[in-house]
C-alpha cells in the first residue's frame, strides 16, 4: 500500500536535500547489517555507541566570537524549536540512541517528520509531529521519488524545490558520515572491517565444525582381532558383543552431542598380528589450534578498527578503576561526542534554520543545534569533597547525605539532634571540657624497639616533593580555568572587567559552574598533561593521580571553593595507598 504524503501542519519546511545518492555505490551497506546481526562483536560496538548517544542531550546554542557555544535562552524560538525535536527529552535519546547503530554499521541513517494531523500517532499530540529514524534499507530514491517504508506501509515523499518551499510539506532528512574520499558516499568503521569480519565468520564456522567433529575430537580405536570381550547378560557368546555396544554409544553421541557418549571413540577391529595392544589413533590437525588463535587476532584487529578504545570490546579485565575512567571518558571524546556533532549538523543545517528563516527569526543562521554529554561523564567518589564542602557551610545536611551514599531515611530525627547539641554543649561527658580527650584505659606497650612489619599507611608516605607538584599543578589547572572562564557566557560582559581583578584560580569562587559546564566549556583541559612525567618521578600511578587531580579540582570549581595546600595529601593519598598495595 502506498500512500502520497500532504501538507497539513504549520512550521514544516522541505528542505530537498541535495546530497540524495544517485549512483554510489551502497552495497556495503546490506551486507554490513548483515554482519551487524552475525557478530556478536559488531552488535556489542553499535550498541555501545548507541547507549552513550541516548545519554546525551541536545540544546539550542549560539557559537560565541571564541568558538564556545552559549546555550539559547528558554524563551527563545530555537530553543522552543529544539525542545520539540523528537517529541521532547523521551523521543531525542531514541533518535540519539538509533543513530549510534545507524552511524556506527551503515554510516548514514534518515530522519523523516511527519504531522502528526496526517498519521494520527496515539504517541504524539494532534497537533505535533511525528518523528521517525529509518535505515538505509527502509529509504530508496527512484525516479527523483523518495519512497520511505514506515511500519511496513510505502510512503512517497515529494521532492522539494528551494525556489517555491512548500511551508506545510513533511520532511526527510539525511544524516551520515561522509567518506573522505567522496563526499556524497557514507562511512562507518564496519565499512573497513567487512572482509575481516567475514574471515572473523569462516574462523568461526572452522571452530564449529571442530566443535562437532566426531572423527577428529575422539579419533579411532584400534582393536586386534580375535580378543575375547566380556558379554552383556542374555547376549550370548559373541565376541563382537562389546564391539556392538561402542558403536552404539558412538551412534547415540552423534544424535545427542550433549550426552556423554560424545567421548566415546570410533572403533576399528584389525588383525591381531598388526597390533599387539590397544592403540587410539587421533586426528587432530595444527589448524584446530591456529583457528582459536586466528579469530582472536581478527577479533583485536576489528576492535582497533573501532572509535573507541578496543579495551572496550577485548575486556578490562586488566585495568583498574581509574584506567576504566579514562577509557571511558576517551570513548566519549573520541567516539561518542563526533557522532552527537553529526547528527547535531544535519538537524541544524536542515530543521532548525530552515525553520527560523522561514519565521524571519533574526541572525537565523548564528543559532544551531548541539548537545550535552555531562551526564555520560562517570564521576569518581565525591564523599571527600562533600564533607570539606559540609564543613565549611556551602552546602546542605542533604545533599552530605546525597553523595556519601545515605538515604534521607538516615537523617537524625529533631530528638536525636536536640541529644547531640546538648552532648556537645555539655563536653560530651558530665565534668569534662569540650576540648578534653577521655584518657582510654588500655594495656600500654613499653618497649621501644621499632616493630618488625608497619601498617601499609605508614609503609609510604606522601612526599613534600610530590604535594608541592600537585598542588602547583592544581593551581595551574584552576588558573587556566579561571582564564577561560572570562570567555564564557557564565562571565557576562558587563562582569568582566571586575573579573579580571580576581585572581583566575580563585575565579570559580565568585562565579557560579555548574558541574556540567566543567566539560561543556573544557575549562580543565590540557591542565593535566605533565601529569605523567611527575607520576613517574615519584613512581606513582599515572591514570590514578591524573583522576583524583582532575575530579578534585572538578568539584572545587562547581562548589565554588576554594584550593587549599592542606587537602593536597588526602588528594592523592589514595594513589599512594594504590601503589603500596601493589
Amino acid at each position: 500500500m502506498t500512500g502520497q504524503l500532504t501538507a497539513a501542519a504549520s512550521r514544516y519546511v522541505n528542505r530537498q536535500v541535495r546530497a540524495l545518492k544517485t549512483s554510489t555505490d551502497s552495497g556495503w551497506q546490506a551486507r554490513a547489517w548483515q554482519l551487524y546481526h552475525a557478530v556478536p562483536e559488531v552488535r556489542f560496538a553499535a550498541s555501545y555507541m548507541s547507549n552513550g548517544m541516548a545519554g546525551a542531550t541536545l540544546y539550542a546554542g549560539r557559537r560565541a566570537e571564541d568558538g564556545t557555544i552559549e546555550p539559547a535562552p528558554d524563551n527563545h524560538r530555537a530553543s522552543e524549536i529544539v525542545q520539540q525535536i523528537a517529541g521532547g527529552p523521551d523521543g531525542q535519546a531514541k533518535l540519539l540512541g538509533a543513530f549510534g547503530k545507524h552511524l556506527t554499521v551503515a554510516g548514514e541513517g534518515w530522519i523523516v517528520v511527519r504531522p502528526n494531523s496526517d498519521v494520527l500517532s496515539p504517541d504524539v499530540p494532534e497537533d505535533g509531529h511525528d518523528w521517525r529514524v529509518l535505515s538505509t534499507r527502509e529509504v530508496s530514491q527512484k525516479s527523483g521519488k523518495l519512497t520511505a517504508t514506515i511500519d511496513g506501509e510505502d510512503v512517497e515523499i515529494p521532492p522539494g524545490d528551494e525556489e517555491t518551499l512548500d511551508p506545510d510539506s513533511p520532511v526527510a532528512l539525511r544524516v551520515w558520515e561522509p567518506d573522505p574520499e567522496y563526499q556524497i558516499d557514507a562511512d562507518s568503521p564496519v565499512r573497513a572491517s567487512i572482509d575481516l569480519l567475514e574471515e572473523l565468520l569462516l574462523l568461526n564456522s572452522a571452530v564449529k565444525a571442530i566443535a562437532r567433529s566426531r572423527l577428529t575430537g575422539r579419533g579411532i580405536l584400534l582393536v586386534p582381532k580375535g580378543v575375547r570381550f566380556p558379554t552383556r547378560p542374555g547376549q550370548g557368546e559373541a565376541e563382537d558383543d562389546l564391539i556392538e555396544v561402542l558403536m552404539m554409544i558412538a551412534e547415540t553421541a552423534i544424535r545427542e552431542p550433549e550426552s556423554a557418549a560424545a567421548t566415546v571413540p570410533v572403533v576399528l577391529e584389525v588383525p591381531a598380528d598388526s597390533i599387539a595392544d590397544f592403540k587410539l589413533l587421533t586426528f587432530e590437525s595444527n589448524f584446530d589450534e591456529l583457528a582459536l588463535k586466528l579469530r582472536e587476532e581478527a577479533i583485536k584487529r576489528f576492535a582497533t578498527g573501532l572509535e573507541i578504545p578496543g579495551e572496550l570490546l577485548l575486556g578490562m579485565g586488566d585495568t583498574n578503576h581509574w584506567g576504566a575512567w579514562m577509557l571511558t571518558s576517551e570513548a566519549i571524546r573520541m567516539g561518542i561526542e563526533p557522532k552527537l556533532q553529526t547528527v547535531s549538523y544535519a538537524l541544524t543545517q536542515q530543521w532548525l534554520r530552515p525553520l527560523l528563516q522561514a519565521e524571519n527569526v533574526e541572525d537565523w543562521h548564528r543559532w544551531l543545534v548541539w548537545y550535552d554529554t555531562a551526564a555520560l561523564r562517570v564521576r569518581t567518589n565525591r564523599s571527600e569533597t562533600a564533607l570539606q564542602a559540609y564543613d565549611r557551610g556551602v552546602i546542605s545536611a542533604e545533599a552530605l547525605r546525597r553523595e556519601t551514599g545515605f538515604e534521607e531515611s538516615d537523617a537524625p530525627t529533631p530528638e536525636e539532634e536536640e541529644a547531640r547539641q546538648k552532648q556537645n554543649d555539655t563536653g560530651g561527658q558530665d565534668g569534662q571540657q569540650p576540648d578534653e580527650q577521655p584518657t582510654p584505659d588500655l594495656p600500654v606497650d613499653e618497649t621501644q624497639d621499632e616493630p618488625d612489619s608497619l601498617p601499609a599507611a605508614a609503609a609510604r608516605r606522601v612526599s613534600e616533593g610530590l604535594v608541592a607538584a600537585a598542588d602547583g599543578l592544581i593551581w595551574a589547572a584552576l588558573s587556566s580555568a579561571g582564564d577561560k572562564l572570562l570567555r564564557t557566557p557564565i562571565c557576562p560582559r558587563s562582569e568582566r572587567a571586575r573579573a579580571r581583578e580576581i585572581q583566575a584560580a580563585a575565579l570559580h569562587t565568585e562565579l557560579k559552574v555548574e558541574p556540567g559546564q566543567v566539560e561543556q566549556y573544557r575549562l580543565l583541559e590540557g591542565a593535566w598533561n605533565r601529569v605523567p612525567e611527575i607520576a613517574n618521578r615519584y613512581g606513582m600511578n599515572a591514570d590514578c593521580l591524573t583522576a583524583s587531580l582532575d575530579s578534585y579540582a572538578r568539584e572545587l570549581i562547581a562548589a565554588g571553593i576554594v584550593h587549599s595546600y592542606a587537602v593536597v595529601p588526602a588528594v592523592i593519598g589514595s594513589c599512594t595507598q594504590l601503589e603500596v598495595a601493589a
